[in-house]
């Protein structure tokens, strides 16, 4: 069993280094092995190259033998979005989808016009309008920032698989993650909206300093590995 996961860092840093701590703490939480995917960044490869390499990496793992009820599928902040848009791509192109998906402080919006980006910009002390602003332009490269394929949030969300998202209430992209379960759910999706009292953007990362990021990489592990899902016994 295999969790695919993909690093945020608004689609222009961000890596495989940075995000090693978080990934091993979620390896260790589910009990399945992690794959982070090195996806080129903007500005030099702009949108679509992250989609495009996500696809590949999936595929890669398809072509492995690995079964769908075997993967599951992860990312935080730019790459929850990117992991949605790549759970609709797949649905969209007939591919088998992943068991489940986890999306930690995923930003799915990139018109940059949900409430929250104001009215907590003086709570959350890891983001700022500014940085997101530049990160959106620098990966849109002119696209149109309402295409699906960037901000997921305005695609067709129907036929995806159940969907755990961590938020916290103190984070710019708060909204993100509350217009998207409620959006997950009208699709007739399951999804868990995980709300984290006063917690900053992808706290998760800071686990090893914030027992609240270390207990949310637990509750995502989890929920990706529940008894049977992804180790084929039965369920």
């Amino acid at each position: 069993p295999v969790i695919l996961y993909l690093h945020g860092g608004g689609y222009i840093s961000g890596s495989l280094g940075t995000h090693q701590e978080v990934m091993g703490r979620l390896a260790l939480a589910s009990g399945l092995a992690v794959l982070g995917v090195d996806y080129r960044r903007a500005p030099e490869h702009p949108f679509p190259a992250a989609l495009e390499d996500a696809l590949v990496a999936y595929r890669g793992l398809l072509g492995e033998g690995v079964e769908t009820r075997r993967l599951a599928l992860a990312g935080d902040s730019a790459g929850g979005g990117l992991a949605l848009a790549l759970l609709a791509t797949l649905r969209d192109f007939g591919y088998g989808l992943p068991r489940t998906a986890a999306l930690l402080s995923p930003w799915v919006d990139l018109t940059l016009t949900a409430p929250s980006l104001e009215e907590r910009r003086h709570l959350d002390k890891v983001l700022h309008p500014v940085i997101l602003e530049r990160a959106a332009e620098l990966y849109l490269a002119g696209a149109d920032p309402r295409d699906p394929r960037v901000s997921p949030l305005f695609g067709d969300l129907a036929g995806l698989p159940p969907m755990l998202v961590q938020v916290g209430t103190a984070e710019l992209l708060f909204d993100d993650s509350r217009r998207l379960a409620a959006r997950l759910r009208e699709a007739g999706n399951s999804v868990d909206l995980r709300i984290w009292e006063e917690m900053l953007h992808f706290w998760q990362f800071y686990a090893s300093i914030l027992p609240e990021g270390g207990a949310a990489i637990e509750e995502a592990g989890r929920f990706l590995a529940p008894r049977g899902a992804l180790d084929g016994s039965p369920e």
